[in-house]
């Protein structure tokens, strides 16, 4: 096995991603066993592709957007995703999460302490959950994800800062964005925010790339290193999706009946917020595909 500067590792039963072997102490190295996901590559968009790109991205936007006024105490997850799935139709577009890998609802909705791939369900919002809804639109061959918080009526004023530092973490990822720079440069800037604020950020869980394939490479990661990971290719889009933990940055993986998709939660029990823009890598910068 080739050493190189970005690895998927299996240990204690996930996914680590590990920007070189060194980090480990030798107790993990001999536990370790190495097993890299497959790489799916995609050619840089064209004008046409991007206009296309850029129509998938605004249905997957003003979905979220079209729940606002809907989701509130006394409504269950369940009632928000098929509000989600019947907007999306309304548009032209379709759920890409639907049997996504046996993945069987339209959105991921995580309440509280799930931090993503939360599968809607018969559970009734109340007063004070915060919750992160996160659609992708499949319109015309070309996939526009996703996601924001809700806050059901009058939440702690934890829930609301972790609420605004999730979303201002996703900003200075996303401003951390140049033509041909690294994701690293996302992951350090992130990371810096997250941790000056008090709080932690998911390691194992991150963006991707995605366009005419829902999840393709590079990794984004919310931890990183300046000028080190892969490039950011320009006409290429990726999100940006940094998950932010009140307590510890450890993880829960819980299966998906029927799915190779696994749910995740926080360990502690406490608050985890996530926003996510698709952003389209130009040659000059940046554009956000997703603003709602």
């Amino acid at each position: 096995m080739k050493k190189f500067m970005g690895v998927f590792v299996f240990m204690d039963h996930k996914f680590l991603f590990l920007d070189s072997y060194d980090r480990l102490n030798l107790h993990y190295q001999r536990k370790i066993s190495v097993m890299l996901k497959p790489r799916q590559t995609q050619d840089p968009l064209n004008l046409e592709e991007i206009k296309i790109m850029t129509k998938s991205c605004r249905i997957a936007a003003d979905t979220l957007n079209y729940l606002t006024k809907y989701i509130k105490a006394g409504i269950t997850t369940n009632d928000i995703d098929e509000m989600a799935n019947d907007y999306m139709k309304t548009q032209g577009a379709i759920s890409a999460c639907l049997n996504y890998h046996g993945y069987p609802k339209y959105t991921c909705i995580s309440v509280n302490d799930m931090i993503c791939h939360g599968v809607p369900d018969n559970t009734v919002l109340k007063d004070g959950d915060i919750l992160n809804v996160d659609v992708t639109a499949l319109y015309k061959g070309f996939f526009g994800d996703t996601s924001r918080m809700y806050k059901i009526g009058k939440v702690s004023a934890e829930a609301e800062k972790i609420c605004l530092v999730a979303e201002q973490a996703r900003m200075t990822g996303i401003e951390s964005i140049t033509p041909n720079g690294f994701t690293g440069d996302i992951g350090f800037e992130v990371n810096k925010y997250v941790t000056r604020q008090g709080y932690t950020t998911v390691k194992e869980i991150g963006g991707h790339g995605i366009g005419r394939i829902f999840h393709t490479d590079p990794f984004i990661p919310s931890i990183g290193k300046k000028g080190k990971g892969e490039r950011l290719k320009p006409f290429y889009c990726i999100t940006v999706e940094p998950m932010v933990n009140q307590g510890e940055e450890d993880i829960e993986e819980m299966d998906i009946p029927g799915s190779t998709v696994k749910a995740y939660k926080t360990t502690d029990g406490l608050l985890s917020a996530q926003y996510e823009h698709t952003v389209l890598i130009t040659d000059k910068g940046y554009e956000i595909l997703t603003l709602s």
